[in-house]
């Protein structure tokens, strides 16, 4: 489904991905592990089309996306949930939920999606009228999620959902990503938490420093004596 051939991003003059190359199939939940400034948020943010590649590929479904705009990769199928959540905090859930449906032009099927994301997290029903700065984290990160599922994507990359949240909201969480993965989502998932994240992943790579230096199935990183000892606590 989505293919990274020899990316390589920069911010100005510091390279933040040196020829990356990864792969994610239709239905897997796969994982990008590693350290602050790795370049995890710089493969989504690449993907998504908030940051153009200097050379390399990005293919999504045989279409080479790299030099499209972001809004025409949101209308191809990919939402992303930025790290941070960026909800906008003087609009109401409803009003966040909306934006997030900007590319939806049938009104009954934007009162649809809303009513799924209230089935996935109801507290979002019942502060459906409070403003979003107004929310916990752990809600602002529900509405996030929710935000992005507004556009029905086939793709969803996820940054760090776990951040800063307390253990039992971590949990909640993790099952949502699992729920969406049998409903039917395809999901690239950055994440701290990397023993929750093989929990539930199918297959991971680990960058360093921009660059690619390992990757195998959940269970095969798992199992390394360097991701355990580097990420797992040893």
């Amino acid at each position: 489904m989505l293919e990274l051939n020899n990316a390589y991003a920069a911010y100005g003059r510091i390279a933040a991905l040196k020829d990356v190359t990864i792969s994610v199939k239709k239905g897997e939940i796969v994982t990008l592990l590693g350290a602050n400034g790795a370049g995890k948020t710089t493969t989504l943010r690449s993907i998504s089309g908030m940051l153009k590649l200097k050379r390399g590929e990005i293919r999504y479904k045989e279409e080479s996306i790299g030099k499209f705009p972001a809004e025409r990769i949101v209308g191809l199928g990919i939402g992303h949930v930025p790290e941070g959540r960026k909800i906008f905090p003087r609009l109401t859930v409803e009003e966040n939920l909306g934006i997030g449906a900007y590319l939806v032009k049938d009104r009954k099927l934007i009162h649809e999606r809303k009513q799924k994301a209230f089935e996935l997290f109801p507290i979002l029903h019942e502060r459906r009228n409070q403003k979003g700065g107004t929310l916990s984290g752990g809600e602002q990160q529900m509405l996030a999620i929710a935000r992005a599922l507004m556009q029905d994507p086939e793709l969803l990359l996820l940054d760090e959902p776990s951040m800063g949240l307390a253990p039992i909201l971590v949990d909640f969480i993790f099952d949502v990503i699992r729920t969406l993965n049998r409903q039917g989502k395809t999901i690239l998932l950055v994440e701290q938490n990397a023993r929750m994240a093989l929990a539930i992943a199918h297959r991971g790579y680990i960058l360093q420093t921009g660059r690619l230096v390992l990757a195998g199935s959940a269970k095969e990183l798992e199992a390394n004596p360097e991701v355990q000892e580097a990420y797992l606590g040893g």
